[in-house]
């Protein structure tokens, strides 16, 4: 019976000690499982506050990006703090004691997807809209270009040719009907700005599948019907005959506070049976590489790129030009400028010619102060078969003012009074035609600089200076490497930083300003597009240099001066020095607005010390705020005993190191030696890193032993983690390292 008694004594001690063993491996388990989860909450912190440093490097308004960069970030760091409130509710012993934190999220996320996802909204209404009907009111219907010129003719009572607009409306009922504004959206929100190859491919693609698509019969028939108004007999100058027409991009974003200048397609003396055709390629111009690569950098979305399409009669032109009606770099100085050149004014927007110049005082108006001849040979005009052709300027011609003075007076005030009427600078395209008859072709915003009085001397001794001839289109100060540009193909080799040389000047151009440090050119005038595109990305350009792409070496290291328009040899650092603290290119972009927008619901911090009363998930007011709440409390939720958790429960050590320091091992995969004991000494801990601190702390020169409590240990947790040692001392009574 004592034996029986014995054995049964004996076997109940061996299931409790199998009990105790599992309970102990459970705990281990349990351990390792919310260590692990510890650590990914502590790498998802990291990450997102590498990617909010990442957005506000962005903000010094130096580095490109583009909408997609800007909408990727968002979303990984959105979704980043959402597994943080996740994992620190895992953490929690009651799976949800953090669920307060997700009503904070979504409020906060809630606010920057409104920030982020405003569309724009196309009206409905007409098909087709007759250009006597239109005013600046009507940007969201005709476009910015056709819209204003709808303004200059109706409001002002400016010439402005005959027209109408194929409307925004007519827009989504072509882009509906073929079924592809969808396609075309995910295939451009999958290529970044940056990619050329793939804006190529992508661009390639998507203007195929525009000029394949089928204009709905209603659109079709209003487009028609139309172009058989326009060319009826009404009360207008004599025409030629048959009927031609212009056939111009009107994007609603176009001409407005961004230019898309020389980004979209226009076309000259279309005869009226290829309207259709030519309607559908304008279309097809708003996915070009350089246009894709514009509203991506600026700030728009898929869905904002809208096309409307002003079908104009067009102008027999025998000159043509733009006005700028404050000079760009120096508004201060009340000119107007006005470039011109023989034929259609299209030779002086894309920079094909240098035009001939004027400049005409405002004070006393209409006086001409300064003349620039241009010399030039060749031109293009309306051809006998519906084309534009280029054909020598007549001899007779040549070296002669192609507009006379009186036109240049009437064309300065026509810009003067439609100055006045925007209530700022303006950049105005205008032709005079076979009849000496004016006519206002589109006006929009002038970018204009005001600058501090430059610092930059006029010549710099000792160093050579390659160039100091030409015109101004932006002023600053860069240096580079010069690439010369000979084929407008070569320009996917552009390297970053780089000074491109070229003949002339193209809109093409703009897909390498974000990496062109300045650029240089033979040919151009400071009113054609590029010019333009080079003050809103604010690189320094010099055009009509004459012999830039001869003097100037591929590959010679330079400092471009478009300050007192000199190019040196080599690298000038006293106009470096001058050129560093002016170039912020990006600061007045859409997009850049958007970056600000968005960042004030994910970086400010409010919640900063633990021990004041908000600190608590309601406070919470930005993602930031959550990621420092969130990261607080999982080092107490790791660091702490925790509510109903018997730390003697835990498998736990005592270390004994012979230091001042007090901390107990919780050994989760092998990280001490299984000795049987409830401390270990040094050379019990098996775990490499671990090892390794000891040894540094025992080599250390204590100023004083320690308390053996829990300070010493949550003084260096403390350290690491960026939480006050007296409020991680207050958080538990003991200290725990995990190996």
């Amino acid at each position: 019976m004592v034996y029986y008694d014995m054995w049964n004594i004996m076997e109940l001690f061996k299931k409790r000690q199998k009990e105790a063993e599992y309970k102990k491996q459970a705990l281990k388990q349990a351990l390792k499982a919310k260590y692990q989860t510890f650590q990914y909450l502590l790498e998802q912190n990291n990450a997102v506050l590498m990617l909010m440093a990442d957005m506000q490097e962005k903000l010094s308004g130096e580095y490109l990006f583009d909408r997609q960069y800007l909408s990727s970030r968002v979303d990984l760091i959105s979704n980043g703090v959402l597994r943080i409130i996740q994992d620190l509710n895992v953490l929690s012993l009651s799976g949800g004691k953090y669920r307060k934190l997700y009503d904070r999220y979504n409020g906060i996320t809630a606010n920057i997807n409104t920030v982020l996802l405003h569309k724009t909204v196309i009206p409905v209404g007409g098909l087709v809209i007759p250009l006597d009907e239109l005013t600046k009111e009507d940007v969201a219907v005709a476009g910015g270009k056709i819209a204003n010129l709808g303004e200059l003719k109706n409001k002002l009572g400016l010439p402005a040719p005959d027209g109408f607009v194929i409307t925004a409306y007519a827009f989504k009922r072509f882009m509906e009907h073929n079924r592809i504004a969808d396609r075309i959206a995910d295939s451009l929100s999958s290529v970044e700005s940056k990619d050329a190859e793939g804006l190529n491919r992508v661009s390639a693609e998507i203007q195929d599948l525009v000029a394949k698509a089928e204009i709905p019969a209603d659109v079709k028939n209003a487009i028609q019907q139309a172009v058989e108004n326009l060319s009826s007999p009404a009360p207008r100058p004599p025409i030629p005959d048959p009927l031609t027409l212009a056939v111009r991009s009107s994007a609603i974003h176009e001409d407005g506070e961004f230019s898309f200048a020389g980004q979209y397609a226009t076309f000259l003396h279309v005869p009226r049976e290829q309207a259709l055709t030519k309607y559908r390629e304008v279309v097809a111009s708003l996915f070009t590489p350089r246009a894709v690569f514009y509203y991506k950098t600026k700030g728009f979305s898929e869905e904002d790129m809208v096309m409307a399409v002003g079908i104009l009669r067009m102008i027999p032109s025998k000159a043509g030009g733009v006005i700028y009606t404050r000079d760009p770099n120096n508004p201060e100085n009340e000119h107007v400028i006005i470039n011109a050149a023989y034929g259609l004014c299209k030779t002086v927007v894309d920079g094909t010619i240098t035009p001939e110049s004027y400049i005409v005082s405002r004070h006393p108006d209409g006086v001409i102060i300064g003349k620039r001849a241009s010399g030039q040979e060749s031109m293009f005009i309306a051809g006998q078969a519906g084309n534009i052709v280029e054909t020598s300027v007549p001899e007779h011609l040549r070296g002669k003012q192609c507009v006379s003075d009186d036109a240049i007076s009437t064309i300065s005030n026509y810009a003067r009074k439609i100055e006045k009427h925007y209530g700022s600078p303006q950049d105005i395209e205008w032709v005079i035609d076979e009849e000496d008859r004016l006519y206002i072709l589109q006006t929009r915003p002038l970018r204009t600089f005001i600058r501090e009085p430059a610092p930059v001397p006029t010549r710099v001794a000792g160093r050579q200076i390659l160039l100091d001839k030409g015109v101004i289109a932006c002023k600053g100060v860069a240096s580079g490497k010069a690439f010369i540009l000979r084929n407008e193909d070569q320009l996917a080799d552009f390297p970053e930083g780089g000074v491109l040389v070229a003949k002339h000047t193209s809109p093409r151009f703009v897909t390498i300003m974000n990496k062109a440090a300045a650029i240089i050119t033979d040919v151009g005038g400071v009113a054609g597009h590029m010019a333009s595109l080079s003050r809103e990305y604010r690189i320094p350009t010099i055009l009509d240099a004459e012999v830039a792409t001869s003097v100037i070496k591929h590959g010679q290291e330079i400092t471009v001066d478009a300050v007192n328009c000199n190019v040196y040899d080599g690298r000038v650092q006293e106009l470096l020095e001058f050129a560093t603290k002016k170039r912020e290119p990006f600061k007045d972009t859409r997009l850049f607005k958007l970056l600000e927008a968005a960042l004030r619901h994910i970086v400010p911090l409010g919640l900063v010390d633990p021990a004041e009363g908000n600190f608590r998930p309601e406070a919470c007011a930005t993602l930031h705020d959550i990621t420092r709440f969130s990261h607080e409390m999982a080092m107490r939720e790791m660091f702490m005993t925790g509510e109903g958790q018997d730390p003697e429960e835990t498998p736990a050590i005592e270390l004994k190191a012979g230091i001042p320091l007090s901390a107990v091992l919780l050994d989760i995969d092998g990280g001490v030696r299984e000795t049987g004991k409830i401390f270990a000494r040094t050379e019990d801990v098996s775990s490499v890193p671990f090892s390794a601190f000891l040894r540094g702390l025992k080599a250390m020169r204590w100023p004083e032993p320690r308390p053996a409590d829990a300070k010493g240990f949550l003084g260096m947790i403390a350290h690491t983690a960026s939480v006050p040692e007296e409020e991680l001392r207050l958080t538990a009574q003991k200290s725990f390292a995990i190996v």
